[in-house]
């Protein structure tokens, strides 16, 4: 994927998206809202017909960071979808679950970790925390105290 095709492909979502960020040839980060995720990502997968490679969350102290990487296999470009939750107190973001089956489990993951809510997701259960763990402390987050 050359740079300046990847920019035209972008059109259709250009006003969902807060800037395009190509830190080099192969890589690519799609800031947006956490409204627009959902979309922009839907997107990618079925639009563009990128790979889903996996989902991670990040506590960036003022706002949480959810960060959906795709790739073009053909080119080896990476595309990273970073979506900014900026409620810390009930952080929620729609899910990618129903679109994309494979981000069942890391949603999940930041779920136990972060406390993020995924919307719409069909079985937003603890997947790493043990069952007795207390509620409400999600172990990731900046400000649980060790």
């Amino acid at each position: 994927m050359q740079p300046n095709e990847f920019h035209k492909q972008l059109a259709p979502i250009r006003d969902r998206l807060a800037g395009l960020d190509r830190t080099a040839d192969n890589r690519v980060f799609l800031p947006c809202e956490a409204a627009q995720v959902y979309e922009v990502c839907r997107f990618l997968f079925q639009d563009l017909g990128l790979r889903f490679v996996i989902s991670t969350g990040i506590d960036a102290e003022d706002r949480f960071e959810v960060l959906h990487h795709f790739s073009d296999d053909a080119s080896g470009c990476v595309v990273t979808v970073k979506a900014f939750v900026r409620d810390r107190q009930a952080p929620e973001l729609d899910s990618l679950t129903p679109l994309i089956p494979g981000a069942e489990w890391t949603e999940r993951e930041m779920h136990d970790l972060l406390g993020i809510r995924f919307r719409h997701h069909p079985n937003l259960q603890r997947l790493i925390l043990a069952d007795d763990w207390p509620e409400g402390v999600y172990p990731l987050r900046k400000d649980v105290q060790a």
